[in-house]
């Protein structure tokens, strides 16, 4: 029998397009998903008196944004590499713990790719350690957060003791008045008009030249950034309100591509924990807890 692939959530489908069609389509696209982003950004900015509802309409908002950055970094992928790396790329699109790291990496300033996937590897664990001698072991603290603010749950202790979560937000995770930076990333693009199916072109020619893996550091990635933008200058691609704040976000803000890194979630067996919290407690307080 023939399974029915109509609707929703088909962005694998960019795989089985040629490259030149598949840049048009995000040309039509891009522009939809930023549009939506600022949307959840917008209305989450009226709701200052419902705190956890805003929370939620700025992950929105963040998850949104996301989802473009992923999609750029398919064109970023060096075309020697599409055929074996597009897949999971795109499959990224769908994934929350992916475009949640995703948003918040466009906050950090790793010294090169190889610390980069340290940094992204710590994301993805599954269970964590708290408190300076590891008393306490926690889920995934960026899912834990998305999951918290959205839901009712119940939720197990180490004990075993079951409790209700209440979901609510608790605390501010960004000032009243303060974007987010995947949000100020993803805006950059659209106003320089990487968003155009010229301005992807350009993208996929200047940054497929280097395959971002282990040393390729920010150095290279400001190099091809002002290649870029020179291209788009010279293309006469940028959108009216293209202003110098859109660049600095792009050198400052704008990740190293991740199309060689893993999002997947990594769960860590409990012997693991107990171990590290063990020479935990005897680095801390000189005994086992």
């Amino acid at each position: 029998m023939t399974k029915v692939t109509f609707g929703g959530r088909q962005a694998i489908k960019l795989c089985q397009m040629s490259q030149k069609d598949r840049l048009a389509f995000l040309a039509e696209g891009l522009p939809i998903i930023a549009e939506s982003a600022e949307s959840f950004w917008s209305a989450s900015r009226q709701l200052q008196d419902k705190p956890r509802e805003m929370g939620v309409l700025e992950n929105f908002a963040n998850e949104e944004a996301a989802k473009a950055l992923i999609l750029i970094d398919a064109v970023r992928c060096p075309a020697k590499l599409i055929s074996s790396k597009l897949n999971k790329v795109v499959g990224h699109f769908y994934d929350h713990l992916a475009r949640l790291i995703y948003a918040e990496s466009q906050d950090w300033k790793p010294m090169h790719m190889k610390q980069l996937r340290e940094y992204v590897d710590q994301e993805r664990k599954a269970h964590y350690l708290e408190g300076d001698g590891g008393e306490y072991i926690l889920p995934n603290s960026t899912v834990a957060r998305r999951e918290s603010i959205l839901y009712a749950d119940i939720e197990a202790y180490e004990n075993d003791a079951l409790v209700w979560n209440m979901p609510h937000r608790l605390q501010n995770q960004y000032g009243f008045d303060q974007r987010p930076a995947v949000l100020d990333t993803v805006d950059a693009l659209f106003a320089v008009g990487a968003f155009t199916e010229t301005g992807l072109k350009i993208v996929s020619e200047i940054w497929g030249q280097v395959e971002f893996q282990e040393s390729e550091d920010h150095q290279d990635a400001q190099t091809l950034t002002e290649l870029m933008l020179n291209r788009f200058i010279e293309a006469d691609i940028l959108l009216e309100r293209a202003h110098q704040k859109h660049v600095s976000a792009l050198y400052h803000s704008w990740q190293m591509p991740m199309y060689n890194l893993e999002f997947k979630l990594i769960n860590v067996p409990l012997e693991e924990l107990q171990l590290e919290r063990a020479a935990m407690a005897r680095s801390e307080y000189g005994c086992d807890l």
